[in-house]
């Protein structure tokens, strides 16, 4: 507990940063929307602090999980914040451009004679009649040649363009579809765009937040750009850290520390080549639907875990994404094939277990999974109300890749289930389903802090796969309905995978007693 001199130190300094915040939003206004966002910033990242220390002189005391909440909690309102800072910049940036060059193209016009005046006036009714706006079209920084060129892709049979808007280094178009089916309309325009500019622009076809659909053109130096020398490093580092922490991981279930007996690898070694044919089974998935679709991938980018060894990996596209039907193949391939082999590991293991097996859990063991629990109770029965459970080691690992393979399955941002809600049900639904996953962590993990595990999920969520999917240049079409059902049946499998049974439903299933 503090003494007074702490505590009124305490109070001087709170008293102290309010004042500098205060001091920061008077000279935030002058600036108006861009000033008072980043001030913003700055109070996220100071109010908690605040906070602690307000709760600290005050005697209460926060553990570490209440302290994790609050870095998480400012770091996420942080990012949120800085995205609608960047986007205010850019617009900012696009006006001051616009008016520098209607300025520049004003004092240049009073320079020339009335005939040149004249004829440049009739060249921006012209393009106006076309559809576009001279005053916005003249800051696309696509030349004014090639803008020509794109513009006489569109037409009454396919897309008719009405409105020119930059945006980033290229161009969108608003208009109407007329031309039928989207995927025969950006078939269309993308050949006949190739035809005239060859690889240099990509055209993407996606809808508007007024739900209309829209063309954006941008040049092909946009596209993802392959791993850098650093980022090939880093890929490999985290490859040998998660044969590491396999290793580890292996050794904890075997009740012994690996890296204090390093002699004991030969033990160790069947549960870690366990967790790798579940992880190397996943990316060969990501990696078979990808070469059809001929998507590229980057290497995978593993993630290490003391508790399970492994949190999957995060893999990029290392190329543009054709369609949704491409985005959702590609992204439930890699569970589908982790899934299943998995599933073969746990119904081996739970074949192969009888009395006197190398492994004995505790009956929660099997309480910390509906699936799990009910897959185990088909083939290990009235054994299952034992306290100890004598299971071989194949049940370890398949229940390891199970709850892998869920953990990656989780509705959000760049997972694999936050990719498969996206290719079914768009963009806005996946943002949203990514905010609701990490709330829904956050509670969870407040509610248990006595397993990190969920926690550190949260953490590398927030902080590495918030982000949604970059759009397919075909972000229309939406997946048939036998791809939304097998992505509906394997956000169920997540759930009942990660979901445990309670005690009295366990009771009632026959594990435990």
């Amino acid at each position: 507990m503090f003494n007074g001199s702490e505590t009124t130190a305490t109070l001087l300094i709170i008293l102290v940063a309010l004042g500098v915040l205060g001091w920061g939003f008077n000279r935030a206004r002058s600036y108006g929307k861009l000033g008072i966002l980043a001030w913003l910033q700055s109070v996220v990242l100071t109010v908690p602090w605040l906070l602690f220390f307000g709760l600290f002189s005050a005697g209460i005391y926060l553990n570490i999980v209440g302290i994790l909440f609050l870095l998480v909690a400012s770091a996420g309102l942080y990012i949120i914040l800085g995205k609608q800072l960047r986007d205010a910049g850019q617009d900012a940036v696009l006006r001051e451009r616009a008016a520098k060059l209607l300025s520049e193209k004003q004092e240049a016009s009073e320079g020339q004679p009335l005939q040149d005046q004249t004829a440049a006036t009739a060249a921006n009714v012209s393009r106006s009649s076309n559809g576009t706006n001279p005053a916005i079209t003249e800051v696309v920084p696509i030349p004014e040649e090639d803008l020509k060129s794109i513009q006489g892709i569109f037409g009454i049979d396919s897309f008719f363009a009405t409105e020119t808007i930059p945006y980033q280094e290229g161009v969108i178009f608003k208009g109407n579809m007329r031309g039928g089916e989207p995927e025969a309309v950006f078939s269309r325009l993308s050949k006949s765009l190739e035809e005239r500019l060859a690889d240099r622009y990509r055209l993407f076809l996606v809808e508007s937040p007024e739900g209309r659909p829209v063309v954006i053109v941008l040049p092909s130096s946009n596209d993802p750009q392959p791993l850098t020398t650093p980022q090939k490093i880093l890929a490999v580092s985290l490859l040998i850290a998660t044969i590491a922490t396999s290793l580890e991981a292996a050794g904890l279930l075997l009740h012994f520390d690996f890296f204090s007996n390093p002699e004991r690898f030969v033990e160790a070694l069947p549960i870690s080549a366990g967790i790798w044919t579940v992880l190397a089974a996943h990316e060969l998935g990501h990696w078979w639907q990808a070469q059809q679709h001929n998507v590229r991938l980057s290497l995978p980018f593993f993630i290490p875990s003391w508790q399970i060894g492994s949190f999957g990996s995060i893999t990029r596209f290392a190329s543009l994404i054709p369609n949704r039907k491409a985005l959702f193949d590609i992204s439930i391939a890699g569970p589908a094939a982790g899934g299943i082999v998995s599933l073969l590991l746990l119904t081996s293991g739970l074949i192969l277990s009888h009395d006197g097996s190398a492994f004995q859990v505790p009956v929660q063991f099997f309480q910390g999974s509906v699936l799990v629990g009910i897959i185990a109770r088909l083939f290990l029965g009235a054994s299952l109300q034992a306290p100890l459970v004598d299971v071989h080691p194949l049940t370890i690992v398949g229940w390891l890749g199970l709850v892998v393979t869920a953990l990656n399955l989780m509705p959000a941002g760049q997972l694999d289930g936050g990719r498969v809600v996206q290719a079914i049900y768009g963009r806005k639904t996946a943002r949203r389903a990514t905010v609701a996953t990490l709330i829904v962590l956050g509670v969870v993990a407040l509610a248990n802090p006595a397993n990190p595990l969920i926690l550190y999920w949260a953490i590398v969520i927030l902080f590495l796969q918030r982000s949604l999917e970059r759009p397919s240049l075909n972000e229309i079409t939406e997946p048939d309905d036998t791809r939304a059902l097998l992505g509906l049946l394997a956000l169920f499998l997540m759930v009942v995978t990660l979901i445990p049974l309670t005690p009295a439903v366990a009771i009632r299933f026959g594990i435990g007693g």
